[in-house]
C-alpha cells in the first residue's frame, strides 16, 4: 500500500509540467553552455542566455522567437562592429545606433513582405541587446572581435534551443490545450507588436 502511494505520487511529480519545463531548460542551458565552452568562446554565457529566452517562449512559439533573435543579434552586431570600428564606442554613438537599428527592422520589414512579420519589436530588442554588448561592455578586443563572438555564441544558444524543443518537445498543459487556438495566436500577436513605416 505504500510502494503503490509512493508510485502514484512519483508518476504524478515525473508528469508535472512545471518540472518538465525546469529540466528542458536545465538541460538545454548546461548543454548550451558546454557547447560554446568546446567552442573556445571565452563568454560561454551569452549561449545560455539565448537559449534561455527561447527555451521560455509560449508553447509553439519558440521556433519563431528563435528566428527573431538570430535576426536581431545580426543586425545588432553587425551595427555594433561598424558604429564602435568608424566613431568609437561612445553613449551619443551607441544612441544613434539604436535609432538606427529601429530604423533598420521597419526599413526592413516594409521593404519585403517575408521580413514583415520577423522584424518586428522581438528583433529590434535582441539587435539592441546585442549592440549593447558590443558598445557598450568596455573590453580591450576590437568591437568586431566581440561582435564575431557573441554572435556565435548566441547563435550556439538558439541553435541548442531548437533542438531540444525538437529532441525533448514541450506538451500542451491542459490549461493551453483548454484554450481557442485563435484566442492563443491573438495573445501572442498583441504581445509582439511589428515595427511598421507609414
Amino acid at each position: 500500500m505504500m510502494a503503490t502511494r509512493f508510485r502514484n505520487w512519483l508518476r504524478s511529480r515525473l508528469t508535472n509540467p512545471v518540472l518538465k519545463l525546469s529540466a528542458r531548460t536545465a538541460v538545454a542551458t548546461v548543454a548550451a553552455v558546454l557547447v560554446a565552452h568546446l567552442s573556445g568562446l571565452a563568454e560561454s554565457y551569452w549561449a545560455a542566455i539565448a537559449t534561455l529566452i527561447v527555451m521560455q517562449s509560449a508553447l509553439g512559439t519558440s521556433l519563431p522567437v528563435a528566428g527573431r533573435e538570430f535576426l536581431g543579434t545580426a543586425l545588432g552586431v553587425s551595427t555594433g562592429a561598424v558604429l564602435a570600428g568608424h566613431f568609437g564606442r561612445g553613449v551619443l554613438t551607441f544612441g544613434a545606433g539604436i535609432f538606427l537599428l529601429g530604423l533598420i527592422c521597419g526599413a526592413l520589414g516594409y521593404a519585403h513582405p517575408y521580413l514583415r512579420n520577423r522584424l518586428d519589436r522581438t528583433a529590434y530588442r535582441y539587435a539592441g541587446i546585442a549592440l549593447i554588448i558590443v558598445m557598450l561592455i568596455p573590453r580591450p578586443e576590437p568591437a568586431w572581435f566581440v561582435a564575431v563572438h557573441r554572435f556565435f555564441e548566441v547563435s550556439i544558444g538558439i541553435v541548442v534551443a531548437v533542438a531540444m524543443s525538437v529532441v525533448w518537445p514541450e506538451r500542451e498543459s491542459t490549461m493551453t490545450a483548454a484554450q481557442p487556438k485563435s484566442q492563443t495566436q491573438k495573445e501572442v500577436k498583441n504581445r509582439e507588436p511589428r515595427l511598421e513605416i507609414t
